[in-house]
């Protein structure tokens, strides 16, 4: 970015780097519906490598901030995007450090706390989702006066019935709407 006297003048971005992040974000939601959860994470991995750094960053004024936040978001779903396939590749453990940062800073987010339960449980940790939804449960609580949304609630439910179903996919218990959200990136 170059100062112009007038403004700033955006240098060295490469719009194909937006359409291939697009792109990639378009195949992984086809694939997510589809049910193919391992390549949707795939493909999410790839889109959320393309970002590099965050919008405008430094740059002040309210349009800008408030572009930072979509960007921000839509950088969000996607990094649930991928956890969500590496959970579906079975790769529990790993993904439970980046879910309790992804936790941390998205506090009242619902759906990183479910893939957070749901990596917990599959890794033979039911007492610590258990744990988790109870930490869930009391934030919100404080923060909005209400209990978590129904998806996070049938979660629990289940985790408490140990149905055995929660072995399998993960589609039905993080919401399919929610990875719906914020695909133009």
């Amino acid at each position: 970015m170059e100062w112009t006297g007038s403004g700033y003048r955006l240098t060295g971005a490469r719009i194909d780097d937006l359409c291939e992040r697009r792109e990639l974000l378009r195949s992984a939601i086809a694939a997510r519906e589809a049910g193919d959860l391992r390549r949707a994470g795939e493909l999410a991995g790839e889109a959320e490598a393309l970002w590099r750094g965050e919008y405008a960053e430094g740059l002040p004024g309210p349009y800008l901030e408030a572009e930072r936040r979509r960007w921000a978001e839509k950088r969000t779903l996607v990094l649930e995007a991928r956890l969500e396939g590496a959970i579906a590749q079975g790769r529990y453990d790993e993904c439970v450090p980046e879910l309790v940062r992804l936790v941390a800073a998205h506090p009242l987010r619902e759906r990183p706390v479910a893939l957070l339960i749901l990596a917990l449980y599959r890794g033979g940790r039911s007492s610590d989702a258990l744990v988790a939804y109870e930490e869930a449960r009391h934030r919100i609580a404080e923060a909005v006066g209400a209990d978590p949304g129904p998806t996070l609630r049938a979660l629990h439910e289940r985790i408490l019935r140990q149905d055995p179903t929660l072995l399998g996919g993960v589609a039905d218990m993080v919401g399919r709407g929610s990875a719906q959200r914020g695909t133009a990136a």
